[in-house]
């Protein structure tokens, strides 16, 4: 949360866009790296291609594979909060509009590529492996029970996918981790998988240990990437909406409105962070299809914006580009947003489970493995969650609405409507320009 609050509050050039750059660096050539070494060791791919949970009662995620395949591809296919960044900080630090294909176009492959690497990493893992590692711990071994990788082991063998509790131990130690049992987020599991691929890929170089660590690391260069990145658009959003009270907190050279706008932008995000941290099902299990849905939203609204620009400049024939991606995501997200906000099945429906638990507490009858006040905590969660699904699903169709009337208007009127911001020319003494910005900060 600190380095949030800095790196949206400092300029671009003094942090974000240097550290962006060797992240990037070290990312590429890791996930390089990891595609060598995948074609050098040939690994076997260890999950069956379907299983008894195609029918969505599995444990990691709950739900018929529509939508919910298609939200928890998220950034793999399309991503909407890469939409929202190069709209906003990936302009500022271009030198030329030449780049913008290649730097957006380019990026999305190399996510893309990322994906599937990921794939192929929880899929050579065994399968008892992972479900262990992304289960929830109360399905695992609820609490007070004393050998949580015995029980574990013996849940997940149940499923089908014999494990035992000796393989369990020794992963976690050639890891170097005192456990992996329910270490679900799937940042885990795509450690344990690099580390494994990169260890035998290099003939034995360094140990296990080591490579995940590194994989770790590695992933961690993701996370902090959308964290500066997100929290700074989101501050600029932040300050035009609270202009709109008072024209002072719109002045992004205005340090008290930087301070504030990003000091409310980190409580917000960080709250759900901490939420996640002491769910007592795991915050990932909860926050994750809702993450998914806002992502996917996110680039449904992108692509609605670039569908009335292309009206609004007389291409309507070139609309269909963004209009049949449009439709389908906007299929998937009110689709998966309203099971996940009104499904009666207590496995999928945020108020359905929220429901579940309150009338556990009104009863009395409260299972072993949960306190009142854990309950109480998940009853309140949920129905957060399921505020915020409502409200997603409110924003994103009445933009759809402004959007296609916008773009009818745009069709009664004979010449492009589009305005566009007139062109400046670069200063002569641009140099002298930067030198004295970077003084004054």
């Amino acid at each position: 949360m600190g380095y949030g609050f800095v790196a949206a509050v400092l300029p671009v050039w003094l942090l974000l866009a240097p550290r962006d750059y060797l992240s990037t660096f070290l990312k590429i050539g890791t996930i390089v790296g990891l595609a060598v070494g995948i074609l050098i060791m040939r690994p076997t791919l260890t999950m069956p291609a379907l299983t008894k949970f195609v029918d969505g009662t599995g444990p990691v995620w709950t739900g018929d594979l529509f939508p919910f395949l298609f939200i928890t591809i998220a950034c793999g296919a399309v991503s909407g909060f890469h939409a929202l960044i190069s709209s906003g900080t990936t302009p500022k630090m271009l030198a030329n509009e030449g780049q913008a294909c290649f730097i957006g176009y380019g990026g999305m492959l190399m996510e893309s590529f990322v994906a599937i690497m990921a794939l192929v990493s929880a899929c050579i893992i065994d399968p008892g492996v992972y479900f262990a590692m992304n289960s929830p711990m109360a399905v695992l071994a609820p609490a007070g029970t004393a050998d949580v990788v015995a029980s574990a082991a013996q849940v997940v063998s149940s499923w089908g996918f014999a494990i035992t509790p000796d393989t369990l131990h020794q992963i976690a130690n050639e890891v170097g981790e005192q456990s992996i049992i329910s270490r679900a987020g799937g940042a885990p599991t795509l450690a344990v998988g690099m580390a494994y691929i990169l260890h035998g890929a290099l003939g034995g170089m360094m140990d296990v240990a080591f490579w995940y660590h590194f994989a770790i690391l590695f992933e961690a260069l993701f996370i902090l990437t959308a964290v500066d990145a997100g929290t700074r658009a989101a501050r600029f959003m932040l300050q035009d909406l609270l202009g709109v009270v008072s024209p002072g907190l719109k002045r992004t050279d205005s340090l008290p409105a930087n301070l504030l706008a990003t000091a409310l932008c980190v409580l917000a995000w960080g709250y759900f962070l901490h939420q996640g941290v002491v769910d007592p099902l795991g915050g990932i299990n909860t926050l994750w299809p809702l993450f998914g849905i806002a992502n996917q939203m996110l680039a449904g609204m992108a692509l609605m914006l670039c569908a009335v620009v292309l009206f609004k400049m007389k291409r309507q024939r070139y609309a269909w580009v963004a209009l049949v991606p449009t439709a389908w995501l906007l299929i998937c997200t009110l689709t998966a947003g309203w099971q996940k906000a009104f499904s009666p099945d207590a496995k999928i429906g945020f108020l359905a489970i929220a429901n579940k638990f309150q009338a556990m507490i009104d009863s009395g009858n409260i299972p072993p493995q949960y306190t009142e006040s854990q309950l109480a905590q998940l009853v309140f969660n949920n129905r957060l969650d399921a505020g915020l699904t409502i409200f997603f699903m409110v924003v994103v169709v009445v933009l759809a609405v402004f959007s296609i009337k916008t773009a009818l208007a745009a069709l009664k009127i004979d010449k492009p409507t589009a305005n566009e911001t007139p062109y400046e020319p670069m200063p002569e003494n641009v140099d002298e320009i930067v030198t004295q910005a970077k003084g004054a900060h």
